[in-house]
């Protein structure tokens, strides 16, 4: 059974792909690939899904690297020395061949970015807060300083909520659309929304990526995705970037 469905291409020598919840060893309701510890689910059957998902991607445990996301623009630089960020952040980079980048999701959108000329990835958790925040110009910036080019990077919006499905009031949209205008939208019903997609390509187009695919699908249409809107207490899947040797 495939876990990871990959990503669209981010250049020469570089791995990136998207997880599901099919496969894992989750019990409901977080069945079954579920990567996040801090929902509820028991440690042990995490543990397990994230061993499965670098066997997958033939990595080994330590070469998946994980966030404490907490909605915010921080970004940390994974080194070779260090196993993952001590504080929490919803960005990180690296030009460490063999160690993936894994943001975890559940309506947010998993962002993956790759300069493969500079051999440097990164990823990020953005979300309504963190399109507020400016996680993706963060990125951008701090990858940029360590010798990517925007020009040159690639980027991939994974899976998120769409905004047909993501009603909000009327007074949130207006304070996300004062900072994101793309980000605003009608919802099927005719009511206030956000598209998480269409704000996160908006501030790559302006931070000078020059190409930008997506994954297109909506967690809250997908069944095989995880979503905290449509289910509230679930799991959540990750989108994850690497450097091959």
């Amino acid at each position: 059974m495939n876990l990871v469905t990959p990503a669209p291409d981010l250049g020469d020598g570089v791995r990136a792909g998207f997880s599901s919840r099919v496969g894992g060893s989750s019990r409901p309701p977080y069945d079954a690939l579920n990567l996040a510890l801090s929902v509820g689910d028991d440690e042990a059957a995490v543990q397990a899904n994230r061993l499965a998902l670098a066997v997958e991607c033939g990595l080994p445990p330590a070469g998946l690297t994980w966030m404490r996301q907490v909605h915010g623009r921080d970004v940390w630089y994974a080194a070779a020395d260090q196993p993952g960020p001590r504080e929490p952040v919803d960005a990180m980079f690296t030009d460490q061949p063999g160690r993936a980048l894994c943001v975890l999701v559940a309506d947010c959108a998993p962002v993956l970015l790759a300069d493969p000329r500079a051999r440097i990835v990164g990823a990020a958790h953005a979300g309504r807060e963190g399109l507020l925040a400016g996680v993706i110009p963060a990125l951008v910036t701090a990858m940029t300083s360590a010798g990517a080019s925007p020009v040159r990077m690639r980027a991939v919006i994974g899976p998120a909520i769409c905004g047909g499905c993501y009603e909000v009031p009327p007074e949130l949209q207006a304070r996300v659309a004062a900072v994101v205008p793309a980000a605003a939208c009608a919802t099927r019903a005719g009511s206030c929304g956000l598209d998480i997609a269409a704000g996160v390509r908006a501030q790559l187009a302006a931070a000078g990526v020059a190409r930008i695919d997506a994954d297109g699908r909506c967690p809250m249409q997908v069944a095989d995705l995880y979503s905290y809107r449509r289910e509230g207490r679930t799991g959540r899947f990750a989108g994850l970037v690497w450097l091959a040797p």
